[in-house]
């Protein structure tokens, strides 16, 4: 697997910090970012116990943009999930899940924590690729930011070894182009084919495919524009 990138967005409480800082020390990573931050004083030092040296080397960035730059795969997390497939950016996947589906990946990922209060805004949840969620008690879902962190590196240190190589970067964006071409072939309508386009990436990032699963629908997209275009000619 890819480095992992642990990023807090605009976090509320310094021991929270603290504590995400000590538990990242317990499964070996060492990446953090925080976007506007609440001040960092000797309360987080004191709750980062062993991980200070994380928290020392924390990077702090005024922006998500900033704090998820170079890294292929972005993820955010949410106790809260709306239901059904009309808001494509919200469609959850468990932290058990999404471990299992990183076996394997080579790529970095950056995973999204948001503040205590309120949790990742709308709008920044859509520029996750995966969402992925804890599943608890109905009546009180929501994680402490620290708990809710140090669930899922457990379940990402779990990893196996023994997966599928998936596809790379360029061989994800050659077939969401192949995707936006079969769009245009088939006249798709224009008002809607961002949207469509967008859940596209969306599910795909959620699905991590392998290279086989990727060159079969490069293939399945190359041959029905292929096959459109001829028939129209």
């Amino acid at each position: 697997m890819g480095s992992v990138r642990i990023v807090l967005v605009r976090p509320k409480f310094e021991g929270n910090v603290g504590a995400v800082a000590r538990s990242m020390a317990n499964f070996d990573l060492d990446e953090l970012y925080l976007v506007d931050p609440c001040a960092i004083g000797d309360e987080a030092y004191r709750r980062a116990k062993h991980g200070s040296h994380i928290l020392k080397n924390a990077k702090t960035v005024g922006t998500m943009e900033e704090a998820v730059s170079g890294c292929f795969l972005t993820v955010g997390t949410s106790g809260i999930v709306t239901k059904g497939e009309k808001n494509y950016a919200r469609i959850p996947i468990t932290a058990a899940e999404f471990a299992e589906r990183m076996n394997g990946y080579g790529e970095n990922a950056a995973i999204l924590f948001g503040p205590e209060d309120k949790g990742l805004a709308q709008d920044e949840l859509e520029i996750c690729d995966i969402l992925i969620t804890i599943p608890t008690s109905d009546s009180y879902p929501v994680l402490n930011i620290s708990h809710a962190a140090a669930i899922v590196m457990y379940e990402l240190s779990n990893i196996g070894s023994a997966k599928p190589t998936p596809a790379d970067p360029d061989e994800n964006e050659r077939m969401l182009s192949f995707f936006d071409e079969l769009l245009e072939c088939i006249d798709y309508p224009e008002q809607r084919r961002e949207t469509t386009a967008v859940m596209f990436r969306r599910l795909m990032g959620r699905a991590v495919p392998t290279k086989w699963e990727y060159h079969t629908i490069l293939g399945v997209f190359g041959d029905a524009s292929k096959l459109i275009r001829d028939q129209r000619e």
